[in-house]
């Protein structure tokens, strides 16, 4: 193989030639602070980042004013959660609604905030990780602050009932957060129909740059300020905007949103076709919804018996092919992946997951090319193991 594979557009994308182009003039040309506004060059960075919001709203279904920059999107779960958690306690209400399923981003930031005396209930999810939407109308008392239930699992791409949630949330008059960072540029997504009063997303999952995000809250509806410092985001998130990777985001999401039917039927080709063939194979086991309607459109997670997901993924690596495992191990973890854990997967079987994610620098034949290695190095590595037993 003469090139590489890259398969894991969930965990980041490369950064888009037009998306690129446009950033560039904010570093050398364009590269005044946008809170200069009483001369040229600082009049003109804010003119940009104002057209950048404005886009943003325009792809996202929601108003400028609502669109709030951050450094990512672990920062924009954080301030939603934290300052929507420090708001509340002020009225006494100290408890929190999600699922064991989420991102560590909210998961870290629930068990924080119990340190602090906050009461987090952590909602269970099926076998195809879904949420119980009378779950959590059941979990919410009096006392409750918060919500915050993942749009899209990033592990296994379940799409979670979000508008439902949300009206449950309302109608019992709690806030409700989505983190959406694996779902924005994936599949469409219309803010203000969606219900939802706080948004995540992060420019480098569309094929922006890393380092920029933002946080959507509808009017009338902000939590408190996550960061201090000067007045910048309208005084509720301090520090020099990013420009350049604001730009970037929003061009990013704007040739996403405009493309978006195209890029969902590409990757699901290439998704039903990898998938078809993986599941002709001997003791496999699909992850995540079964239902293809009901999963990213780029997202395929399964389980091979006996195969361990880092050999599988060295191996796949020694081809010029780029996966990822459902296993933490490489981040320096010996347990398995809390979400396939949470589906029911047993610690042997987790352990012998992988993750495909197609983008749009795919073509169909990666999908060939990845399915062929696949059954070479399924073969082999099940040869070598002790566990397995045809």
């Amino acid at each position: 193989m003469n090139h590489t594979i890259y398969l894991d557009n969930a965990a980041t994308t490369p950064v888009s030639k037009e998306v690129l182009d446009a950033m560039i003039p904010y570093y050398c040309e364009e590269y005044g602070n946008p809170s200069s506004i009483f001369y040229s060059v600082g009049s003109k960075a804010h003119e940009a980042l104002a057209n950048a919001r404005a886009k943003v709203a325009a792809s996202l279904g929601c108003e400028p004013a609502e669109v709030f920059f951050t450094s990512c999107g672990t920062e924009a779960d954080n301030w939603a959660i934290k300052g929507t958690a420090l708001k509340f306690a002020k009225l006494g209400k100290k408890h929190l609604i999600t699922s064991c399923i989420e991102h560590h981003a909210v998961l870290h930031s629930m068990k924080a905030l119990e340190k602090e005396g906050f009461e987090v209930t952590y909602l269970p999810v099926d076998s195809d990780g879904f949420v119980s939407v009378r779950d959590v109308q059941n979990a919410i008392r009096p006392e409750t602050a918060l919500v915050t239930i993942m749009f899209a699992n990033n592990e296994i791409g379940t799409l979670e009932p979000i508008e439902e949630i949300a009206r449950v949330c309302h109608e019992k008059g709690v806030w409700f957060h989505t983190d959406a960072v694996q779902a924005v540029g994936s599949v469409p997504i219309d803010f203000k129909k969606l219900g939802v009063d706080m948004l995540s997303l992060s420019a480098h999952k569309f094929n922006g740059p890393k380092g920029v995000g933002a946080l959507i809250c509808r009017r009338g509806i902000m939590p408190l300020n996550f960061m201090d410092g000067g007045a910048q985001e309208r005084g509720r998130r301090a520090g020099t905007e990013n420009l350049a990777g604001i730009v970037g985001l929003a061009t990013a999401l704007d040739l996403a949103v405009r493309n978006l039917d195209k890029k969902i039927a590409d990757e699901r080709a290439m998704r039903d076709y990898v998938l078809k063939e993986i599941q002709a194979m001997p003791k496999v086991k699909i992850n995540g919804p079964l239902d293809l309607n009901k999963r990213l459109p780029n997202n395929i997670t399964a389980s091979f018996e006996a195969a361990e997901g880092e050999s599988l993924l060295l191996m796949l690596d020694m081809k010029g092919i780029c996966a990822s495992s459902g296993s933490a191990c490489a981040s320096g973890s010996l347990d398995p992946s809390h979400v396939l854990l949470a589906i029911g997967l047993p610690h042997e079987i987790a352990h012998c997951s992988l993750r495909i994610s197609f983008g749009i620098q795919n073509t169909m034949e990666d999908a060939k090319a990845v399915c062929t290695a696949l059954k070479e190095i399924v073969a082999t590595v099940r040869e070598r193991s002790p566990l397995w037993h045809p």
